[in-house]
């Protein structure tokens, strides 16, 4: 083929389609978005999210249940944030949107101390503001752009710096049980969202408060990755679907599985007997 705007649309075609078909896969696979529901994509203005709300917009159009979807942006006053881009963007798509202005950055860099890691603090102001305008709003399902590769190097974070086995859940229950959280892009690669991102050109916004941070452990759990899977093509395909089969009695929590209490059924001790003694008038 010659034509390169035709082999790049070529490319995209396919590239949107597996996106699109692995979306449709996990929604439908943990029941993520039901009829009826109203869905608040979480839009930071970074490629994943972008990309969910594309994904999802897409989606609505084809979908066997009618759902209703409200990007919604929390705009965390954060120096030089550029506040047009996405109220800009979201007015030509057509989208319903809701910009919450919350200086949650004050808040982060008055309480964490200089080269510290901002992200927990952040996370949590962040996380709550958002619960608080699901509940206030009639949202009954929270849409997060966490992919697969920020569930494996959740993983691995909590493996090697939390000493717990568990990651990121493609849907979630709160804490206070009144917001369900669903990542619909749990099935996906991060490089294949940098791709579509690219094709797309969305307006992307850099995170100056935690996305600088260069010596986060998070970072080190990406480039463990990366280099995993240029080495051992299949391999973070395999521990993924660990994630999917988990089991309990071949681990050693004792709060999961009652260790303790494991006995002998009565009739697996009478088969034995029974061997036994049939294996004595054999040797006779």
């Amino acid at each position: 083929m010659s034509d390169p705007k035709q082999k790049s649309r070529i490319q995209f075609n396919k590239l949107q389609k597996r996106l699109r078909h692995s979306v449709g896969d996990a929604i439908a696979d943990y029941n993520m978005i039901e009829n009826g529901d109203k869905v608040m994509v979480c839009l930071s203005g970074g490629k994943d999210s972008f990309t969910l709300l594309d994904i999802l917009m897409n989606l609505q159009k084809t979908a066997p249940v009618d759902f209703e979807l409200i990007a919604v942006n929390l705009d965390q006053k954060q120096p030089g944030f550029p506040e047009h881009v996405l109220p800009a963007y979201l007015e030509a798509l057509g989208v319903p949107y809701h910009i919450i202005e919350k200086d949650t950055y004050s808040v982060v860099k008055r309480v964490i101390p200089e080269g510290n890691t901002t992200c927990g603090l952040c996370s949590r102001l962040r996380r709550g503001t958002l619960y608080g305008y699901a509940e206030a709003n009639g949202v009954s399902k929270i849409a997060l752009g966490h992919h697969r590769d920020d569930i494996l190097e959740t993983f691995f974070l909590n493996i090697f710096y939390g000493g717990k086995l568990k990651a990121m859940p493609p849907k979630l229950l709160s804490d206070d049980k009144k917001n369900i959280v669903i990542r619909p892009l749990a099935y996906t690669r991060e490089k294949e969202i940098e791709r579509f991102a690219a094709f797309k050109d969305f307006p992307i916004i850099p995170c100056n408060l935690c996305g600088s941070q260069e010596n986060l452990q998070r970072q080190a759990m990406k480039v463990m990755l990366k280099s995993w899977d240029r080495q051992f093509p299949g391999r973070l395909e395999t521990i993924f679907t660990s994630l999917q089969n988990v089991a309990p009695s071949q681990l050693a929590d004792r709060q999961l599985f009652d260790f303790a209490g494991l006995m002998r059924s009565q009739q697996s001790e009478e088969q034995t007997v029974s061997l036994h003694a049939g294996l004595e008038v054999l040797a006779m």
